[in-house]
């Protein structure tokens, strides 16, 4: 079911796989309509059944990704691309590796690079320089942020630096062996980047994510819960099975 408001749209699915074939076919239809495109990429559980459904499509209808361009929203500092739990690995085995996309035309923020601070600028001079991106899928978190964004994040802030809260470290420790292992920095694209996509569309399923979404539909705008900016943008679709709209 599609409900529509004003600046956004909300589809009800059944579940998270579902809410990944639909994601996956607003992503598809793109690549078909500009086979250029510029794509979001995010990581973590939410995106994982969209890009199963991208696979599947191009191993059944060759849709083609030779002339896509990625960004991923984030990376952790102090992991190595090859490291089991980088961003730029999971996109790899999730991703990449079976699909015909060019590696060259894929970007991650360096969780290696020396200076943190100039990846940052750089990252932000890169999505630029494509010319920005066309479509965004996020995830949102239990505490409303969106990529690494938490609460409290300014809403003008580029891509930068953040010091990961415990709410977080704990959401993502399942992935490790321990919340000891779980980076406490990452580099992520920032809120003002976010927004500048020209369509962005939120995967949110389970009852984790049920107060972030009456945030994010009846609160206020509010930097306390970085994903309320969301319900300014021009262009957004939320797809949500009824846990995540339970509240």
């Amino acid at each position: 079911m599609a409900v529509a408001n004003q600046n956004f749209r909300i589809i009800t699915v059944a579940d998270n796989e579902e809410a990944g074939r639909v994601a996956a076919e607003i992503f598809i239809s793109l690549v078909r309509e500009k086979p250029n495109a510029v794509l979001g990429l995010a990581t973590g559980s939410s995106p994982v059944n969209m890009y199963k459904a991208m696979i599947k499509d191009y191993l059944e209808n060759n849709t083609n990704y030779t002339d896509v361009c990625t960004f991923n929203l984030d990376e952790y500092i102090g992991l190595p691309s090859n490291h089991e739990q980088s961003y730029a690995n999971f996109m790899r085995k999730n991703l990449f590796d079976h699909i015909n996309i060019q590696l060259k035309n894929t970007h991650i923020p360096n969780g290696m690079a020396k200076s943190p601070e100039i990846e940052c600028v750089e990252y932000e001079k890169a999505i630029e320089s494509a010319g920005g991106v066309d479509l965004q899928i996020l995830g949102i978190g239990s505490n409303g942020h969106i990529a690494f964004n938490e609460p409290g994040t300014p809403f003008s802030c580029p891509t930068h630096i953040v010091e990961l809260t415990e709410q977080t470290r704990l959401d993502n420790a399942r992935f490790f062996n321990s919340i000891s292992e779980v980076p406490t920095q990452a580099i992520t694209s920032g809120i003002s980047t976010i927004m500048k996509s020209k369509q962005i569309v939120l995967i949110a399923t389970g009852a984790k994510k049920a107060n972030a979404i009456r945030a994010l539909l009846e609160g206020s705008q509010t930097e306390d819960v970085p994903a309320t900016v969301l319900k300014n943008h021009p262009n957004l679709t939320i797809i949500a099975d009824d846990a995540a709209l339970s509240k």
